[in-house]
């Protein structure tokens, strides 16, 4: 019973690429990706972020690319 309670108080999140329609996301926007980064520089996980599997996905690959290419740093520093 409390359970049920619990659940219904969430708000489920939606996915803001799926709202946009992006097809694909660049590597090179460091602005648009570091807003899906915790302050360590990990990547946030689905259920903070709201994404979906699919541009989640997308989302690591274009984040693991932009650190490749020293364009987002592995660690920030404070």
């Amino acid at each position: 019973m409390a359970r049920e309670s619990l659940k219904d108080n969430k708000k489920k999140k939606n996915c803001s690429f799926c709202a946009d329609k992006v097809t694909t996301l660049d590597y090179k926007d460091a602005s648009k990706l570091r807003r899906f980064l915790s302050e360590a520089g990990k990547i946030l996980p689905r259920r903070i972020t709201g994404n979906c599997a699919y541009h989640q996905r997308m989302l690591s690959n274009a984040v693991k690319r932009s650190r490749e290419a020293a364009i987002i740093g592995y660690v920030f520093e404070n």
